[in-house]
């Protein structure tokens, strides 16, 4: 296998510095990854490609939640990934779903048309894992000129969507890249490489700590719950050397 390509999910420009002194190339940068990961700024996306070589990948998501969105929501995507694009990212990841779960076909070719406009690379996310028929699916967005779907094989993780991620890259045969992400760790990265032989992965590689002044006077500004409360998410560099390890053996 060629050198594996490592995508860390990040939510920050000091998630990115992060990923880039430690030699990570790609980045998907979000906001709020705490909802899952929704449409980054301006602001960071521009610092991001001031400070580091990285190839972004911006999220473009408007809210937490599903992915069905109505016409409204839609213009704002699109509007958001112009400007995204206008100003250095490298790709997008979207995703467009009908109520019933499938793969809305008109509002993705929209978005992987705007993103050819700029010769940039188009994701679909892990909306595609509601897919209930996932070839189907992947072959419907080889012909929309999707470049890759990020996906855990439409299970809960990558370890278990392996032998689905396996077939799917058979079956695509290089139509489009398979991005195994989800629960991706040192642990799992080198047995997830090898089932599904795709030549990339993507992981948060991601710690909470201390967070400090977010609550007081009986007020609470918390964007974490459970037992990461009163917290903060980012990228640590210890999780990412790991990673490079594992998969480098």
């Amino acid at each position: 296998m060629n050198q594996v390509i490592i995508e860390i999910c990040a939510g920050s420009l000091q998630d990115c510095l992060c990923a880039w002194e430690l030699g990570i190339q790609r980045v998907e940068l979000n906001s709020d990854l705490s909802a899952g990961g929704l449409t980054p700024s301006l602001g960071t996306l521009i610092q991001v490609k001031k400070r580091t070589g990285l190839k972004v990948i911006c999220m473009v998501r408007p809210r937490p939640g599903g992915f069905c969105y109505d016409d409204t929501e839609t213009e704002v995507m699109m509007e958001d990934a112009r400007l995204l694009l206008e100003n250095g990212a490298d790709g997008i990841a979207f995703g467009f779903l009908n109520e019933d779960k499938s793969i809305d076909p008109t509002k993705t070719k929209a978005m992987s048309d705007l993103i050819q406009s700029f010769q940039k690379e188009s994701v679909f996310h892990r909306a595609f894992d509601l897919s209930s028929d996932p070839f189907h699916d992947a072959h419907l967005l080889a012909d929309l000129g999707i470049t890759r779907i990020l996906t855990s094989g439409a299970a809960p993780t990558a370890a278990q969507g392996a032998q689905t991620l396996a077939a799917l890259q058979t079956a695509l045969g290089g139509r489009i890249e398979i991005l195994p992400g989800c629960g991706v760790n040192a642990a799992n990265a080198r047995q997830i490489l090898n089932t599904t032989v795709c030549g990339q992965i993507h992981a948060s590689c991601r710690s909470f700590f201390p967070d400090e002044a977010f609550e007081g006077s009986g007020v609470d500004f918390s964007a974490e719950t459970g037992p990461n409360h009163g917290q903060k998410g980012a990228a640590d560099p210890q999780k990412i050397k790991d990673l490079i390890q594992a998969v480098s053996q």
